[in-house]
């Protein structure tokens, strides 16, 4: 849909429900505004936060300015009048009824299109959702433009037969079509650009399958610890937070074949293909660690506390907060190819990243000089600094005939001029455009948790214990085995 299209639809109502927390303060109020900067907001819109503080809409507006990036003052207050407050319990259906009257008001008898932000915990999904549905805020009238849509963030369960009950729940009252789920990976910049590297760049597709890649491996690396959030990170530990879907979505866009169409359900599609493809985990393939003490080595080395001293966290946790795996596709373009994912709090730097590493050169004629000539390697960098680079062979200048590898880079902050927009920027704009490209349907999270629900029971009914590294270390020594079991290092 076309900016133009946008700003002339129906009248917008967007709903946050948890409008105190972090997450609406910190990422869905800025990334509106900044949307509403560059004029890509409809003309008519309002946004209603929900929650339990009791405050003012005076008072929300200035909360919500606290975090808003410095711009006019002018820009800033024509955004904020358009915030509106509504305090009340989430399990209280006359709570809604008040919040319904405000909204009423604000349409002032032109009915308005609808999004509800469930930026509150999944427990809370399905009782507001039926909350919603009693107090009749879900209504559409899709002949004449006027839609209803609810965004819920991950994690999406805790396992399939819980995902399974949360996606029936939702579809009581909000059909497929309606629910946006969010993984704001996807809307990275650099991780968009996956599918336009492969299909729309003729040299890589004629190596990328399993006769020319030796191996693929994923990173998600982070160099704090959990940040105060012991309750919710020890109820659902690294594999459920991250590698079950913000990196199975990476793999899925990294193995997909090109869909027939650029459309959301041709995309999500072969996605989904894939993960079917991929059998579930069994712990051979399987590193599970936990930080301990440590000393964070930066400008001022500082100690830092294990896992199972942080506030909120038992003294027996099992908790994972590092896992790495092996997981293999098993079709016809990439049987045999492991597939080495690897995500960790604690560790000694922030890092995401995709390594692509094709396979030897067959008859090397510069033995006497490289009896081992590296292999080549895509190197595609999401955080902290976007970029490509593809790692060559070349001779060193000079009067011998030396070899060292060099990169091809493209690093996207000196390469382009424009700004790199935040991902929920692009997500909260996909929502309102109706464009579910990015966000992920019911089967295809019921592919990706009949991955690791089998493994996660097992864990969790035996009670392995996570191998501890050190705080600012590079992980457990286990996930180094992992790799060179199939051939290469992380």
């Amino acid at each position: 849909m076309s900016t133009k299209s946008i700003s002339n639809s129906k009248n917008l109502t967007i709903v946050v429900i948890g409008a105190s927390g972090d997450l609406s303060l910190k990422k869905i109020f800025p990334a509106f505004y900044t949307l509403f900067q560059q004029k890509l907001m409809p003309e008519n819109f309002h946004i209603v936060g929900f929650a339990r503080t009791n405050m003012s809409d005076e008072a929300f507006r200035e909360r919500i300015k606290n975090f808003l990036p410095e711009n006019s003052t002018s820009t800033i207050e024509d955004f904020l009048k358009r915030c509106y407050y509504c305090q009340g319990n989430y399990s209280e259906i006359q709570d809604y009824a008040k919040m319904g009257d405000l909204i009423q008001q604000l349409e002032a008898g032109n009915l308005s299109s609808k999004i509800y932000y469930l930026a509150i915990p999944p427990f809370l999904f399905l009782t507001v959702s039926d909350a919603l549905a009693h107090s009749d805020l879900i209504h559409a009238q899709e002949e004449k433009g006027i839609w209803t849509r609810v965004v819920v963030e991950k994690p999406f369960g805790k396992d399939r037969e819980s995902s399974d009950e949360l996606t029936a729940g939702l579809q009581k009252v909000f059909r497929e079509e309606q629910v946006y789920r969010i993984d704001h990976y996807l809307a990275k910049e650099v991780i968009q650009n996956l599918m336009v590297i492969r299909f729309a760049n003729l040299i890589l597709e004629p190596l990328w399958n399993r006769q020319y890649i030796q191996n693929v491996r994923i990173s998600w690396m982070e160099d704090i610890g959990i940040e105060g959030r012991g309750g919710y990170f020890d109820e659902y530990g690294i594999i459920r937070d991250v590698m079950q879907n913000h990196l199975l979505q990476i793999l899925a866009l990294v193995a997909m074949e090109q869909p027939i169409q650029l459309k959301a359900d041709y995309i999500r599609d072969e996605k989904v293909k894939v993960l079917r493809c991929i059998p579930p985990v069994s712990l051979s393939q399987l590193v599970v660690g936990q930080y301990g003490p440590g000393v964070m080595q930066c400008k001022k080395c500082e100690v830092k506390n294990g896992y199972r001293d942080e506030e909120g966290v038992p003294k027996d946790s099992i908790t994972p907060t590092y896992a790495a795996v092996a997981l293999f596709v098993k079709n016809r373009r990439w049987d045999g190819v492991p597939f080495l994912i690897r995500a960790g709090k604690g560790l000694s730097k922030r890092t995401t990243e995709i390594k692509i590493q094709f396979g030897e050169v067959p008859g090397n004629i510069f033995i006497e000089t490289a009896p081992q000539l590296t292999p080549n390697e895509l190197l595609i960098q999401v955080q902290p600094n976007a970029m490509i680079a593809l790692r060559i062979v070349n001779k060193v200048p000079g009067l011998s005939l030396a070899l060292g590898e060099s990169d091809l880079d493209l690093s996207y902050e000196s390469a382009f001029e424009s700004r790199i927009p935040e991902a929920y920027e692009l997500l909260l704009l996909d929502v309102i455009r109706g464009d579910k490209s990015l966000f992920i349907r019911s089967d295809e999270l019921e592919s990706a948790w009949d991955i690791f629900s089998p493994v996660l029971l097992e864990l969790e009914k035996k009670r392995i214990q996570p191998v501890v590294y050190p705080f600012g270390s590079d992980g457990p020594y286990t996930a180094d085995l992992l790799a060179s079991k199939y051939g290469t290092a992380w």
